[in-house]
Order: C-alpha cells, then sequence, then structure tokens
C-alpha cells in the first residue's frame, strides 16, 4: 500500500519510503562525510525515527521526501522531496525540497535530477509558490545545486528543535521556478 505517489525521472524512482528501505537509511546514516551536514551520523535507531518521521509526514501531511531508488540496480540510495516538518505550525523556516543521498550517489546528477522533480510535483501538486533549501554555510556541493536549480541566497536562518543549526536559506518562488523551465 502506497501512502503518496511514485515519479519517475531518466535514472531515478522517487516514491514514499517502506520497510525494505530501513538498511539503506542507517547505511546512509553512518556514513560520515555524507551525513556532516545533514544532522551528523546517525545510529540505526535514529535511521529508523528518521525514516518513520518521514513516513508518518506522508500520512499525516499529504507530502514528505521521497526514498530515490537508482532505476538501473533498484537500490536505494537516498532520500529528497518537500519537507516541512509540522507543516506550517511546525516552525520551520518555510516549505523546503532537500536532499540527501549515499556517499555512492553523489557526483552523478541524481541530487539536481531528483530535486528537480520533487519542486516541480511540489509547484504543481501542493500547489507551493515557493521553496526553499535550508543549506549549511560550508555545505558547497549543496550550494552549488541549490544554485544550479534556480535558487538564489534568501538569508540565513535557524532550523528549530531537535536540529537547532544556523543555515544559510535559498530558494525562489513558482514563477521564477516556472521561468526557468518552460
Amino acid at each position: 500500500m502506497s501512502i503518496g505517489p511514485t515519479i519517475e525521472t531518466a535514472r531515478l524512482i522517487l516514491r514514499p519510503p517502506i520497510q525494505e528501505d530501513f538498511d539503506g537509511f542507517a547505511g546512509m546514516g553512518a556514513e560520515d562525510d555524507t551525513m556532516r551536514f545533514i544532522g551528523g551520523v546517525t545510529p540505526r535507531d535514529g535511521a529508523w525515527r528518521l525514516m518513520a518521521a518521514l513516513t508518518g509526514s506522508w500520512a499525516l501531511l499529504g507530502y514528505s521526501m521521497f526514498s530515490v531508488i537508482e532505476k538501473e540496480s533498484g537500490r536505494w540510495i537516498g532520500r529528497l522531496g518537500p519537507w516541512r516538518p509540522g507543516g506550517e505550525a511546525g516552525g520551520w523556516p518555510g516549505p523546503e525540497v532537500g536532499w540527501g543521498l549515499s556517499r555512492a550517489a553523489q557526483g552523478k546528477g541524481y541530487a539536481a535530477e531528483g530535486a528537480a522533480a520533487a519542486m516541480e510535483w511540489a509547484y504543481e501538486t501542493l500547489g507551493w509558490t515557493n521553496i526553499i533549501h535550508c543549506i549549511d554555510k560550508d555545505n558547497v556541493a549543496s550550494i552549488a545545486l541549490a544554485k544550479r536549480l534556480g535558487a538564489s541566497l534568501r538569508g540565513q536562518g535557524k532550523l528549530p528543535a531537535p536540529y537547532h543549526f544556523e543555515c544559510d536559506i535559498y530558494g525562489q518562488t513558482r514563477d521564477e521556478w516556472r521561468a526557468r523551465h518552460q
């Protein structure tokens, strides 16, 4: 039973997380270099809570990050998509599309391909008029990706508990997105 849509791109399948994704979540959570800017290394029980939170967001809000599946191999390679814990009342700086891919999947353009599909879905299906990306100021790769997607620096922000870290906020409006992608 799926609790959300499946989106296919040229090389990826984006779908809500399922139980079989857990080993991928846990494996990525143990990658120090991957997790450095997205909350730090996470033990297996923390990876379970994150996966459960993402899945719960699908049930409660009707959106969340997707599991990213590489079409060619069928393997789980990360998570990305709409993220706003608690919805509008949750204290998040705005409606975000975020990304995190396992070490083996980085540098192949998957994050850009998946994030663009997720942004299109959020603008068209969820009706979002603005999307942000909360990025650590030292995360050069994610800053480059945000700019590649058409976002510009909007200012600084601080993520609410339990995250409690300062970030740069990149973003763009639906009109800005559409002007670049028509």
